[in-house]
C-alpha cells in the first residue's frame, strides 16, 4: 500500500543500490577517520542525545550546552576544518533535490540499535528554497514526519538501506523524526545500526552548481 505523504517531501525507495551503498559508506569511513564521530548535547541542559554525529562540508551543524543548535566550519572536539562532500553526494544532491542550489552541509549521524531523534523541524538554516536530502545506510528505521506544527497529524515509514528522503518545498519546515531502529535488518554495516546522512544549504544561495544552466 501506498503511503501519502505530505506534499513537498518524497521517497525514494532503494535508490542506491548494493554496491552503490557500500561506496558510498567508504566514503563515509574516510570522512569519520578525518572528522570522528563525538555525541552531541543539548541546549541549555547538556543532556546527551543518543546518536553520535560528524559532519562534512563548508559548514557542519552543532549543538552543545553552551551556545545551542547552530553551524560552523570546524569540528567542535578537534577544531579542524570539516572534510569536503564527496562527489557522490552532490551527484545523488543534482539528481534528486529538484534546485540548482548547491549544498553546503552534510551531517552524519550514526544510530546504535537503541538511538532515537523526536520530533524536530531543520530550520537552523538561512535558505529554505532548497531541501533537506536524507540518505539512510544500514538497518531500517522507523521515520515518522508531520506538518508544520508539532501537532499535525504524522506519518510513518519504514526507511531501507539505500532509500532517500526529499523534504522541500511547501513542507520544508515540516516536523520529522526516528521512532526506532530494527537492528540487524542489513548487513552493510560491520555492526548493527543505521548511519543517516541529511544534505543542506545552510547560507543564501548565490551561486547555481557548476554545469547547470
Amino acid at each position: 500500500m501506498t503511503q501519502t505523504l505530505p506534499p513537498g517531501i518524497r521517497h525514494l525507495p532503494i535508490y542506491l543500490d548494493r554496491a552503490s551503498q557500500e561506496r558510498l559508506l567508504e566514503a563515509v569511513r574516510a570522512i569519520v577517520a578525518e572528522a570522528p564521530l563525538y555525541i552531541p548535547a543539548m541546549p541549555k541542559t547538556g543532556k546527551e542525545m543518543s546518536v553520535r554525529m560528524t559532519n562534512c562540508g563548508s559548514l557542519g551543524w552543532v549543538t552543545d550546552k553552551e551556545r545551542g543548535y547552530r553551524y560552523q566550519p570546524t569540528h567542535p572536539v578537534t577544531g579542524r576544518p570539516w572534510p569536503d562532500i564527496p562527489d557522490m553526494l552532490f551527484e545523488i544532491w543534482r539528481d534528486t533535490a529538484g534546485t540548482d542550489i548547491e549544498p553546503e552541509a552534510c551531517l552524519i549521524n550514526y544510530y546504535d540499535s537503541s538511538a532515537k531523534m523526536g520530533l524536530h523541524q531543520d530550520r537552523d538554516e538561512q535558505e529554505f528554497a532548497a531541501p533537506v536530502l536524507s540518505i539512510s545506510l544500514g538497518d531500517d528505521c522507523l521515520f515518522r514526519v508531520g506538518g508544520l506544527k508539532r501537532s499535525d497529524p504524522t506519518t510513518s515509514l519504514r526507511l531501507q538501506s539505500g532509500d532517500v528522503v526529499v523534504i522541500g518545498g511547501e513542507n520544508r519546515l515540516a516536523f520529522h523524526g526516528v521512532d526506532r531502529i530494527y537492528p540487524g535488518t542489513s548487513m552493510l554495516l560491520k555492526r548493527e545500526g543505521r548511519i543517516n546522512l541529511t544534505m543542506r544549504r545552510v547560507t543564501p544561495a548565490n551561486k547555481a552548481i557548476p554545469g547547470k544552466v
